[in-house]
């Protein structure tokens, strides 16, 4: 159970860290990052028999991570007209 975990974790690595063309991407690969994390979280703390308080902080925060992904995506499309990362200057 442990090794599918990681093989998401690992595998939303390596589509983050890939050559990436668009913006959705890259945040799809953080979203998918942040499920195999909040699942990992769930079976170790029900193996432990832990509250799971914590995990309500945690998808709190990745619910925000991802409202403040969706809105940069949104101003970017708005802006330029595309997500593509060739077509604007990040350090403008």
């Amino acid at each position: 159970m442990m090794m599918c975990f990681l093989v998401m974790f690992f595998l939303g690595n390596m589509i983050f860290v890939s050559k990436h063309k668009h913006l959705l991407i890259v945040l799809l690969s953080l979203e998918f990052i942040v499920l195999s994390i909040y699942l990992m979280m769930v079976i170790y703390f029900m193996m432990l028999n832990y509250n799971m308080y914590m995990l309500m902080v945690f998808l709190v925060f990745s619910v925000c991570e991802g409202a403040l992904g969706l809105s940069i995506l949104v101003s970017m499309i708005r802006t330029y007209g595309n997500d593509y990362f060739q077509s604007y200057n990040l350090l403008w």
